[in-house]
């Protein structure tokens, strides 16, 4: 039975702590030395927790169960409520003070602490300087998509193109935050689409020619470094995924009954989850490498600087440049280009399916997107087929090695 307000004001207190239920996780509770109590109980991640929401009567029944009602909103949207008051507490951040500085903050600490160190820097860098000194100390909730633009503006105005994309981009993620925790309606930075001129696209260094191909896959099969760099290294032609959603892959997002690694929407530039399945090669490589590797850090590929990092962005890059390979000729980013065209002009296969497993936003001829099943199976053979094909090119340019040192 839900409590009323005559209820909690009566209520006296017994011979030990008594908690009073109003339904749905909120409970009143009273210590035996008299003080009323209100908390929630609620679950997150699997796990029991419990949430203060304040002291009766400077909080009446009515207004714990906005508070409940608040907290909830945050569980649904996959926050934590009582993370989310603790870091508003560090930051001295009270609910009268949604300005965007402030929720700015919280959401840094929230969302942005599993990140490397130098991706932190670039997205505090961007909002100090560039948004926060001029809308820093509006109020959340009454920011407009014509306000957000004058800062993006300037930005684009000297010519930093991707920067004000980024930028957009970051307040965008800041906005949706401030949604799912109750301090914005929406978020208005949607408003802006087209709005910015769109950055010419830059050509990341990419090898496609078979030859050469063949000559960087033995080279890095020789590679000497530790193994979990070699490994990140070794798999990277072979996923088609972006630099930063391999270093971001958990243990938990390979599937190993379905040989298949499922990578969820949040560590994915598209934002909807993708399905990478293994070829028999890149699923005995993480099987010998979890075999090796001591299960210390949630990621596959943890930094050598501690086990609650994954490996830092430049851990593949440089282990090719002490290969001999320069930014102009190799880059971890470029073998999805390689991928892209040489399953097309030397595998012939057909490029919606490329396109998928690139996790491009594909559609098809209704204009609906595919999901991250669509043409799975075709997938599966496809990424068998290339695992072979850099097989096959890595053994013929051992092949000739081998031949030029025995006519030495």
């Amino acid at each position: 039975m839900k409590l009323t307000a005559t209820k909690v004001d009566k209520v006296k207190p017994r011979s030990k702590d008594a908690k009073y239920t109003d339904g749905r996780g909120l409970y009143l509770l009273v210590k035996m030395t008299g003080g009323k109590y209100w908390r929630l109980s609620y679950r997150h991640l699997n796990k029991q927790k419990t949430i203060a929401l304040g002291v009766y009567p400077d909080v009446s029944l009515a207004l714990a169960r906005e508070k409940a009602a608040e907290a909830k909103k945050m569980i649904a949207a996959g926050e934590d409520p009582a993370q989310i008051k603790k870091a508003r507490r560090v930051n001295k951040i009270e609910d009268s003070q949604n300005t965007l500085h402030a929720i700015s903050t919280e959401w840094f600490e929230i969302k942005m602490g599993d990140k490397s160190d130098g991706h932190r820097k670039r997205a505090w860098r961007l909002l100090e300087r560039e948004i926060l000194p001029y809308l820093g100390s509006h109020e959340i909730r009454s920011i407009s998509a014509n306000e957000l633009l004058v800062p993006l503006r300037k930005i684009e105005n000297k010519g930093n193109l991707e920067t004000a994309h980024r930028a957009k981009q970051t307040i965008g993620q800041i906005l949706r935050y401030a949604v799912a925790t109750g301090r914005a309606d929406r978020d208005c930075s949607v408003d802006l689409k087209g709005a910015l001129k769109t950055p010419k696209e830059k050509h990341r260094a990419a090898i496609t020619s078979p030859d050469e191909l063949g000559q960087l896959l033995y080279t890095m099969d020789q590679y000497g470094g530790g193994i979990v760099v070699k490994t990140a290294l070794l798999l990277t032609p072979h996923f088609f995924l972006r630099p930063g959603e391999i270093r971001h892959l958990k243990w938990s997002d390979i599937n190993w009954k379905e040989k298949r690694i499922e990578v969820p929407k949040e560590i994915m530039k598209m934002d909807f989850p993708h399905i990478v399945p293994l070829s028999t090669q890149t699923f005995a490589i993480l099987e010998e490498y979890s075999r090796m590797s001591p299960k210390r850090s949630i990621y596959v590929f943890p930094s050598a600087r501690g086990a609650s990092r994954p490996l830092s962005d430049n851990g593949v890059r440089t282990a090719f440049r002490s290969m001999g390979y320069d930014n102009d000729t190799v880059c971890p980013h470029g073998f999805r280009s390689t991928a892209r065209t040489l399953l097309d002009e030397e595998l012939g296969f057909r490029i919606d399916f490329i396109e998928h497993q690139l996790a491009h936003a594909v559609r098809d001829v209704n204009g609906r997107a595919y999901n991250r099943t669509t043409h799975l199976q075709e997938r599966a053979r496809m990424m068998q087929k290339w695992s072979d094909y850099l097989d096959s090119l890595k053994q013929k340019a051992k092949k000739k090695i081998d031949e030029k040192r025995k006519s030495l």
